[in-house]
């Protein structure tokens, strides 16, 4: 007899449907029942061990192993990961976020694709409205994360269009600036300023590796155009009015401080193209000092300039002068940019603009931001003190002046004194600025003067010499140490003293080609007064040349001894009495002092070289017999007579060689 029970009803007493919902019902049951049996186990584990791989051990365990296999709840993405404070803690991406960012990555890049004169404007008003709908300029959020913002999404994209490895054509360059000038004036100067300051960065960084990149010069790649583009982007911003000619000059100084190499000549070239006329009308003084620095460059430069560099030289002379016509200035690109700076100064008409005076930024300022902060934005921190930065600019501003001035008055005493010329005006303010007379020779040296020029050191020494109120041995040094170098100025010497001869009335001195030329107008050599100082300073000036070997008594031999003028006799009676002097010191002796020594061995080797010109030996004895006969003092007596009897005995002897 069969036993009935609820679980197992006998064949055919239910349908087939019904016997499938019936085991549902059980599967669901006994899944139910397993449920709240495995939370039992987990609940209860005093005594029961961990469940392994469906297998349960036994429950006689010792106590030690039952507290060593205690189960720990880990959670799957904290079990084994240290504590992280909150304020560290990465938030999970935010979809919308992302969604966001991309569609306003793709509006741009699509409005900046379709950049051109023509819907420019259509183009500004789809970036404003942008403008409303995301965030307008960078922000930090807790997370330390940057949320992509308007202003440097359009700075990121258009930097990164112009930073282009090939040269682009100047109205693409043109209509990007255009487009910043524009969102200047109307967004801010928030905009204006990251702009400027990634593109500088970005500038600063192109160069220097183009720089590292010149020096190894190792790879042989062709250097990209990076630097080029971002530089007349650069240009086009201040040709704009978004930046100020500060910032343009500091460029400019910053490549002239490194050497005139080809890339620093290409860039020049750029700037001055651009907005070379623009820049004299806002800073004639900076460019002349610009001007001035380039020459200098190019004088030091040994080897010879290339046509790029000396076309350079020429478009900043031309330029300083004013010789340089506005149209010649542009290229391509000029009827662009006068298009759209009429197109910027009609933008107001249509739109709210923001106060848009070019941002007067230094370069300086612009690369020492993160330690100083930014000033010219309201409201940003910045670390200067303007106080001691102003004092600190007065001191140097104060010491530019002095040095400034000292060399314009050293220029206007060298036209003062006849010195006519640029070679003539170095030579001055060298000699007046110089230390001692070893500086003088030095920087002398350093003028790279030719062998015609440097005749006229020779001369300036003269005239110096003979404008001083009282002598001054300082020439005469300059000189001697001159003359040691080089027997190009002995000769200049001689014609120097010969001129000098002329000038106080001696007719027959110079030649015949000068007699020839002068015949018959003696009357004009007595024209120049020559002060009886001069005369004093310079007959010092030669007896200490004469003295010292740098010339010798031959220079004399054109002089009639026997029909000398009044002031020429004057002035050979000084130049004797030093001759006897310095030929006995190491030194030179100031007034009229005498010396103790009586030396006469090198008071012979000075007159003994006379004696080879016959016709200068007998017109020296008679000139000095007289001299002797005149004076008083016992040590012009001395030297009088051994210069004589030096001077027979060399007549007496040289006729007979």
């Amino acid at each position: 007899m069969l036993c009935k029970h609820p679980e197992y009803p006998p064949h055919g007493s239910r349908s087939s449907s019904e016997s499938v919902s019936i085991e549902s019902d059980q599967d669901n049951d006994k899944e139910d029942f397993d449920d709240s049996r495995t939370t039992e186990l987990e609940e209860w584990n005093g005594f029961q061990d961990t469940v392994l791989d469906g297998a349960v051990h036994n429950a006689e365990l010792k106590p030690e192993s039952r507290l060593d296999s205690r189960p720990t709840r880990v959670k799957p993405s904290m079990g084994t990961s240290r504590y992280i404070p909150p304020h560290l803690r990465e938030e999970p991406s935010d979809p919308s976020k992302t969604e966001n960012d991309a569609k306003l990555t793709r509006q741009l890049k699509g409005f900046l694709n379709k950049l051109s004169e023509q819907n420019i404007a259509t183009i500004l008003s789809n970036i404003e409205a942008l403008y409303r709908e995301h965030r307008r300029h960078g922000e930090l959020n807790h997370s330390t994360h940057f949320e992509l913002d308007v202003t440097s999404a359009i700075t990121s994209f258009v930097i990164e269009s112009i930073s282009a490895h090939s040269t682009l054509l100047d109205s693409y360059v043109i209509l990007h600036a255009t487009l910043v000038s524009s969102l200047y004036r109307i967004i801010g100067v928030e905009f204006a300023a990251h702009f400027l300051q990634n593109a500088v960065s970005s500038y600063t960084a192109q160069y220097s590796t183009l720089n590292s990149a010149t020096a190894d010069d190792a790879t042989g790649e062709t250097p990209g155009k990076e630097c080029s583009n971002l530089i007349i982007l650069l240009s086009e911003l201040y040709n704009f009015q978004v930046i100020s000619c500060v910032l343009i000059y500091d460029i400019i100084r910053d490549l002239l401080s490194a050497e005139l190499t080809e890339l620093v000549v290409e860039l020049l070239l750029k700037l001055l193209r651009n907005s070379g006329q623009q820049l004299r009308h806002d800073d004639p003084s900076a460019l002349k000092d610009i001007v001035q620095i380039v020459q200098n460059k190019a004088l030091d430069v040994e080897k010879p300039a290339n046509s790029r560099t000396r076309f350079m030289l020429e478009t900043l002379a031309n330029l300083k002068n004013n010789k340089i016509k506005r149209a010649a200035m542009y290229q391509a690109g000029g009827d662009t940019v006068e298009r759209l700076k009429k197109f910027l100064a009609g933008l107001g008409k249509i739109r709210h603009l923001m106060p848009h005076e070019p941002l007067r930024i230094g370069l300086d300022d612009l690369l020492s931001t993160e330690t100083r902060g930014k000033w010219w934005l309201v409201g940003a921190a910045w670390t200067g003190d303007p106080l001691v930065e102003r004092q600190e600019s007065l001191k140097r501003k104060s010491t530019t002046q002095d040095d400034d001035t000292v060399e314009n008055a050293l220029l206007k005493l060298a036209k003062k004194q006849g010195m006519n010329t640029d070679i003539r005006r170095s030579i001055f303010v060298v000699l007046m600025s110089s230390d001692d007379y070893v500086d003088a020779c030095e920087r002398l040296a350093q003028l790279n003067l030719t062998e015609v020029q440097q005749r006229e050191v020779v001369r300036v020494l003269v005239s110096c010499c003979g404008n001083e109120k009282s002598y001054n041995p300082y020439y005469a040094f300059v000189c001697q140490h001159l003359c040691q170098t080089s027997h190009s100025y002995k000769i200049t010497l001689q014609y120097c003293l010969w001129d000098f001869l002329r000038d106080l009335g001696e007719a027959s001195v110079g030649g015949a080609e000068v007699l020839k030329h002068l015949k018959g107008n003696d009357d004009d050599l007595n024209s120049k007064i020559i002060s009886a100082t001069k005369m004093h300073n310079v007959a010092n000036a030669y007896a200490w040349w004469v003295a010292k070997d740098c010339v010798t008594l031959s220079v004399f031999k054109p002089v009639d001894f026997t029909v000398l003028k009044p002031r020429t006799r004057e002035f050979l009676s000084n130049f004797f009495r030093k001759l006897f002097v310095n030929s006995q010191v190491s030194a030179p002796v100031l007034g009229n002092d005498m010396p103790a020594t009586r030396n006469k061995s090198s008071l012979e080797a000075v007159f003994i070289k006379a004696t080879r010109i016959q016709v200068l030996a007998m017109g020296l004895v008679y000139f000095l017999t007289e001299m002797k006969k005149r004076s008083e003092e016992e040590f012009i007596q001395w030297a009088s007579s051994v210069a004589i009897d030096t001077l027979r005995t060399g007549l007496d002897i040289i006729p007979t060689l």
